[in-house]
C-alpha cells in the first residue's frame, strides 16, 4: 500500500488558518449554509486550491461515533469464488461493505471497486490490504486515493 496515512487528534487553535478555514467551509457545505464550494471558500476567505488541497485530509471530530469509509480498487481473476473470498475476508476483519461496483470481465480479469466502512476493522488499513493481496485470484489491490472519509 502506498498511502501510509496516520491520524492525529489536535486542538483546532494550533492548526494553520488554511486548515481551519477548510474545516469551516466543509461545515458550511454540510449544513447547507453555502450551496457551492466557490461560495463557501469566498465566505471564509480561502483559496479554492487550498480547499482542494486539504478537504480530503482534515475532518472535524463529531460527538457521534466516527465512521471511516474507504474505497478499495481490486483486479480479480474472472473465476468462481474469487469475489466471494474477498468479501468474506473483509467481513472477517470487521469491514462493512457499503457498495460494490464490478466491471464486465475482459481478458480473464475484472476490476472491482468496494466502498466500505472500516470503523470496526481489526488492525490498520495496511493489514486489510495485505490480507486481500494474499487471496488466490486477486491480481492487485489499492486504496483509492483520497477515499478515506469520515461522516
Amino acid at each position: 500500500m502506498t498511502n501510509n496515512a496516520r491520524f492525529f487528534l489536535v486542538q483546532a487553535d494550533i492548526l494553520p488558518d488554511s486548515i481551519q478555514k477548510t474545516l469551516k467551509a466543509k461545515e458550511m457545505l454540510l449544513k447547507g449554509e453555502a450551496s457551492t464550494i466557490n461560495e463557501a471558500v469566498e465566505r471564509v476567505n480561502l483559496s479554492r486550491s487550498a480547499f482542494y488541497k486539504y478537504r480530503n485530509s482534515v475532518f472535524a471530530l463529531q460527538d457521534e461515533a466516527v465512521v471511516r469509509n474507504v474505497t478499495i480498487n481490486l483486479t480479480l481473476e474472472h473465476r468462481p469464488g474469487v469475489l466471494s473470498r474477498v468479501l468474506s475476508n473483509i467481513a472477517a476483519l470487521g469491514g462493512n461493505i457499503l457498495t460494490i461496483n464490478q466491471e464486465m470481465p475482459a481478458r480473464g480479469q475484472a476490476r472491482v471497486d468496494i466502498h466500505l466502512d472500516i470503523s470496526e476493522t481489526t488492525g490498520e488499513m495496511e493489514t486489510v490490504i495485505g490480507s486481500l493481496e494474499k487471496i488466490d485470484g486477486v491480481k492487485s489491490v489499492s486504496l483509492q486515493e483520497g477515499s478515506l472519509r469520515r461522516r
